[in-house]
Formats: structure tokens, C-alpha cells, sequence
């Protein structure tokens, strides 16, 4: 497999993650795929925390996908197990045994129902996935499993990602803080709904597993389901957010129902911290050497301005003109009218950052060239659609489509 090369988005420095009462993390080198480096976290909950999950919609999805949706309704986690290398996917009977395989060492190292441990797997499609390692591990990590390590529980889960991707945030509830942190991977394969991306999610708040659902789901929408590097949609796809209450023992309510203004503060912060780790992924993504945002306004609905959006993020034409800093903006017309939604061509503005390239149907003959040729060589680049019609908009972000991508992917499995 290529050796990609450092993305000039990776952080100078890497925030510093609070530890989270009631989470123990461990991390191990199991050699499921990858030798001198590790490739396998466990996170442990004490007591149970409660779970909320959103999972891949793609019709081949992997064997822990099919496991974590079976026991996610009885809202409770003892156990987290994270292999990178090797996405469980496509392996029939054989991934299905691994998994359950898989969830019973951690459940015997742990001390659970292995209906309480979540599993997720990233790497190669198609490869059966042996649990021996786990079961080789999973004891000694549960035994020296400690409440900080959330750079290496980051750095474990990475496959073609070429840094590790955290954020951290507080939130109030009842006048008191709580904290979020969270961890997540992805690099190539990204596109709705959501990508070859992982996300872990871990507060000390107390929130009961149906308004965290619907917490979650929320925050998903605006961040790991408005992301794409490629346009392929992953098997493998897996958000999980765990709540252990630890925070009551502070004097922090429980917070028993979805809506309702105590959740305000927590929903904002998670949002939030979504949008950074989603926003992380589409940095990091395989070659990228530019990040763009794409807004999308004047539509007719909300859902309409997305499809119109992803329609410009996914287009290869419009990416390859952003990693040679043109800004091609025929091509952007072009990804507009191909996406089926209702546009009217002569209504249609487009901005490149601050720059209207194009106005009522053809080019604004005002822009300069110059000035735009500048613009381009700015590491991020935003787009602007407005369609003039009504009051749909949508924002996507994405990255721009290189020569490296070309070589990751070309051999990825060797």
C-alpha cells in the first residue's frame, strides 16, 4: 500500500482531551493488518454507559454494522472493540462468527453479556477477519485500560488517515459542565450516507438512551452526512455516542426525554464537535490538498440545495480543477444542472470566496481574473450557489481530487 504523505491540514498540535469519568481506554498492537503500529482500542465502561448509534445505509454492510444495530435498542454499552485493517465486510458466515467471536473475548476480559460490547471494524473489504487476535489481547488491554489515552485510542483506529482526528467540548446542563470528547477516522471512501468513517463519542453527562438517540441523529445530519471526498459510501460507516452519567455524582440532572430546553447547551456543543471531527475527515482526505465548502442557497427546499450541492462536491471535473486552483466555474454550472433538482438558468449566481464569477445566465463581466487566480491558491476555498428561487439552502464540504488519491487507492490491498 502507498505510503501517503502527511496532509498539509494535519494539526501543529492536538487537543488536550479531559479524561471522561466512567471511560477506560487501551490500545494494542494485535497485527490483524498493519506490524509496529497499533491496530486495536478497547474502551471499557464502568458502570454500563448509555448508546446511541447511526450506522452506513449502504446494502452491504459489514458484520459489526449488522451487530451493533442487533443490540443498540437495549441502550446500554459495557465495552467498545476497534480493529483497524480489516473491515469485517463482505465475509459472509466467516464475518459474523469473527464478530461474535470477537464480542465474547471482550466480554470475558471485560466481565459482560457480550450483547454489551460494540464492535466496529475498518480496512479491507472482503478479507475474512480472524478473532484470534482479540482474544490474544483483549485481557492484558482491559487490565491496564486507563481514563486518558484518547490520541492513541485515535491513532489506533487509523487506516489511509494520516493523522489523528479528535475535539473535545463543554456543555451545560442545569448550570453545571459537562465534557464531550470525541475521536474519529476516515480518508477515503466518504460520502453520505456517511463514509468509511468511524466516530466515537464519549460524555460524562446522563442522558437516557432516546433523547441521545435523537441527539445524535441531529448532529450527524449537519456534519458526518454533509461530508464526501469520493462520492462511495462505505460499508462500515459507524457514529456511537456514549453517555455514562458520571456527571450526577456533580450534581448534573438526568435528562429522561427528547426536546426540552435542557438539552439546548449539550445539542449546540455536540453539533458542534461533530463538525470539527467531520470537517477533519474531509482534510485528511486521500491527497487532499484542498478543502472546500460548498453553499448552496435560492433552492427550493433544504433537501433539494444538499442534492444540488453534493451534485458540485462530488463532481471529479469541479475537484480536479480545485487541486489545479482553477476555478473553473463552467464546471460548477455543469454539476448544478446535472443534479435533477429545479434550477433555472438564468437566475443562478456563483461566488469563488468573495469573487461572483457568474450572474443571471452567463459571466460577470466584472470579475477579475487576476484577482481570482489569488483566491485560488488559498488552501480553502468556499463556492457559493445561489439559485434565486427560494429559501432552500445547504452546506457540504469536500476536497479537492489529486494524483495521491490515484496512488492510495491504486493499491491499496497490497
Amino acid at each position: 500500500m502507498a505510503s501517503a504523505q502527511l496532509s498539509p491540514f494535519a494539526p501543529a498540535k492536538y487537543p488536550q482531551m479531559p479524561a471522561i469519568a466512567g471511560v477506560r481506554l487501551a490500545t494494542a498492537q494485535a497485527g490483524i493488518k498493519y506490524q509496529g503500529r497499533t491496530d486495536l482500542l478497547l474502551a471499557m465502561f464502568e458502570p454500563a454507559a448509555g448508546v446511541a448509534g447511526v450506522f452506513t445505509r449502504s446494502r452491504c454492510a459489514a458484520a459489526p454494522v449488522d451487530w451493533c444495530r442487533s443490540i443498540l435498542a437495549a441502550g446500554k454499552a459495557a465495552a467498545l472493540v476497534v480493529n483497524s485493517g480489516n473491515a469485517n465486510a463482505f465475509t459472509g458466515m466467516k464475518g459474523h462468527a469473527a464478530t461474535r467471536a470477537s464480542a465474547e473475548a471482550a466480554a470475558r476480559a471485560v466481565g459482560c453479556r457480550p450483547e454489551a460490547v460494540f464492535l466496529a471494524s475498518t480496512g479491507v473489504i472482503g478479507e475474512p477477519l480472524d478473532p484470534a487476535p482479540f482474544a490474544a489481547h483483549l485481557a492484558d488491554m482491559a487490565g491496564r485500560a486507563a481514563p486518558d489515552g484518547f490520541l492513541d485510542a485515535a491513532s489506533a483506529i487509523m487506516t489511509t488517515d494520516t493523522f489523528p482526528k479528535m475535539a473535545t467540548r463543554t456543555a451545560r446542563i442545569g448550570g453545571k459542565s459537562v465534557t464531550i470528547n470525541g475521536i474519529a477516522k476516515g480518508s477515503g471512501m466518504i460520502a453520505p450516507d456517511m463514509a468509511t468513517m468511524l466516530a466515537f463519542i464519549f460524555t460524562d453527562a446522563a442522558i437516557a438512551p432516546q433523547p441521545l438517540q435523537k441527539a445524535l441523529a441531529k448532529a450527524v445530519r449537519g456534519s458526518f452526512n454533509a461530508i464526501t471526498v469520493d462520492g462511495d459510501t462505505s460499508t462500515s460507516d459507524t457514529v456511537l455516542l456514549f453517555a455514562t452519567g458520571a456527571a450526577t455524582s456533580r450534581g448534573v440532572p438526568e435528562i429522561t426525554k427528547p426536546g426540552g430546553r435542557a438539552l439546548v447547551g449539550f445539542q449546540a456543543a455536540l453539533d458542534d464537535l461533530c463538525r470539527d471531527l467531520a470537517q477533519q475527515v474531509v482534510k485528511d482526505g486521500e491527497g487532499a490538498s484542498k478543502f472546500a465548502e460548498i453553499n448552496v442557497t435560492g433552492a427550493i427546499s433544504a433537501a433539494s440545495a444538499k442534492k444540488i450541492a453534493l451534485s458540485v462536491a462530488n463532481s471529479p471535473l469541479v475537484k480536479t480543477a480545485l487541486a489545479g486552483e482553477d476555478a473553473n466555474w463552467g464546471r460548477v454550472v455543469m454539476a448544478v444542472g446535472k443534479a435533477g433538482e429545479p434550477a433555472d438558468r438564468d437566475r443562478i449566481s456563483i461566488h469563488f470566496g468573495p469573487h461572483r464569477v457568474a450572474f443571471e445566465g452567463e459571466r460577470d463581466a466584472d470579475y477579475s481574473e487576476a484577482e481570482l487566480s489569488r483566491y485560488m491558491k488559498a488552501a480553502e476555498i468556499t463556492i457559493g450557489i445561489d439559485l434565486g428561487l427560494k429559501s432552500g439552502k445547504a452546506t457540504v464540504w469536500t476536497c479537492d481530487l489529486t494524483r495521491g488519491y490515484i496512488a492510495i487507492n491504486a493499491d491499496y490491498r497490497s
